[in-house]
């Protein structure tokens, strides 16, 4: 009801003769297979995700209307909501969905937004669309970007409610949406050594069935990334710290850190690359760690999924990653190959979660973008031994 609420209010925004409309189309057409020990039967996904709708404008004015649907076309697998939980979960259930409605101003130091939109912020450790998995994640906001100066940049959002990527069907803990009182602030400059970003994170859930309001917490910090030519090379760098404590109705009480140094060396082809990213622990308490569970959280901690939710020990994750690109070969452009490395340790008491090795191969053929990737976890002392392999297609218009 939310939803119809919201496009016809988008709608009925529209300029009757609009400037410009533009068509958006998107499609994604993905295998997933996750082998997991533990689990008699392999998971098998073969999904297709289609997004469409279209852009007007009219002056400073704006209004975005996107539909999003995902359908499971073959395979058995363990969606989170519908099938056998006896196979590893692939998180990608069927869905038809309002993704985006939208309206925007844009002024000439500030661009405002209200509506049903996608956000991500920084690197989306905090805050994220979630854009690897099928359906997505959006947000039930109203959002003011404002730039007075230059190099300098305020970004604060409040939002009302979490879309998920569960969809129509998502209950429970896996809830189709997740109220609540949400505050993302950022204010950042860019200085002759990269953007220095301070931001301010109040996740305040109204959903008890989401870990019993366990993931509203408030959380500080500050961020510097930037690049630097070092003769014909590049060294990219990411240096970020932030506080995560218990806000609202959340029982625990607790503090936690977060730290994270990342280096990357572009040698206009080669590129290394290496990291170390902590989300410290509490009291040892399950959800007194540091959590983040509006990221992106597919970019981080490898991509077996093991770590979405952040252990009761925190997690140490260090990582060496290593790749080369080429802007084409014959008809292929922007052709990629990627590896990286995880070694996963707690943060408390210093034990030895976990290896993961990450493969990645991607080309672009004019629309249409082909990718192979694969990821291998090694249990230690938490989670199983995974294997998880996806060929995907994406087209845009």
């Amino acid at each position: 009801m939310r939803a119809a609420f919201l496009l016809a209010g988008v709608v009925a925004a529209l300029p009757a003769t609009a400037e410009s409309v533009e068509p958006l189309a998107e499609a994604r057409l993905r295998y997933e297979q996750a082998d997991q020990a533990g689990f008699a039967n392999d998971s098998d996904a073969f999904t297709l995700r289609v997004r469409a709708g279209f852009q007007a404008s009219q002056g400073p004015l704006t209004a975005l209307v996107e539909a999003q649907g995902n359908l499971a076309i073959a395979g058995s697998y363990y969606d989170g909501l519908q099938g056998a939980a006896t196979r590893p979960i692939i998180a990608d259930p069927q869905n038809v969905a309002l993704y985006r409605a939208q309206l925007g101003l844009k002024l000439p130091f500030a661009t405002l937004t209200a509506g049903r939109q996608r956000i991500g912020l920084d690197d989306e450790r905090f805050v994220g669309a979630v854009g690897f998995r099928q359906n997505g994640q959006t947000f039930d906001a109203v959002r003011a970007e404002v730039a007075p100066l230059t190099g300098l940049k305020a970004d604060v959002t409040y939002a009302w409610s979490v879309r998920t990527i569960w969809g129509m069907d998502g209950t429970g803990v896996r809830q189709r949406a997740v109220n609540g009182d949400n505050i993302f602030a950022n204010l950042s400059y860019a200085t002759v050594i990269g953007t220095l970003t301070g931001f301010g994170y109040w996740v305040d859930q109204d959903e008890a069935a989401v870990q019993g309001f366990r993931l509203s917490t408030k959380t500080f910090g500050a961020r510097l990334s930037g690049t630097q030519p070092i003769g014909k090379a590049k060294l990219g760098y990411q240096l970020s710290y932030a506080r995560q404590s218990d806000m609202g109705r959340n029982p625990n009480d607790y503090a936690a850190n977060y730290w994270l140094a990342d280096l990357a060396l572009d040698l206009n082809g080669p590129k290394l690359g290496a990291g170390y990213e902590v989300l410290g622990a509490g009291t040892g308490v399950a959800l007194t760690s540091f959590q983040t569970p509006l990221g992106t959280l597919f970019k981080f901690q490898g991509w077996a999924d093991k770590y979405l939710t952040t252990p009761p020990d925190g997690i140490r994750d260090l990582y060496l990653n290593a790749g080369w690109s080429w802007k084409a070969i014959g008809p292929a452009k922007a052709v990629t190959l990627q590896a990286a490395w995880h070694r996963y340790e707690s943060d408390r008491l210093t034990r030895h979660y976990g290896d993961e090795l990450n493969l990645l191969a991607s080309a672009r053929f004019g629309r249409t973008t082909a990718s192979v990737r694969f990821a291998d976890y090694k249990a230690y002392l938490l989670a199983t031994d995974t294997r998880k392999f996806w060929l995907q297609l994406d087209w845009t218009i």
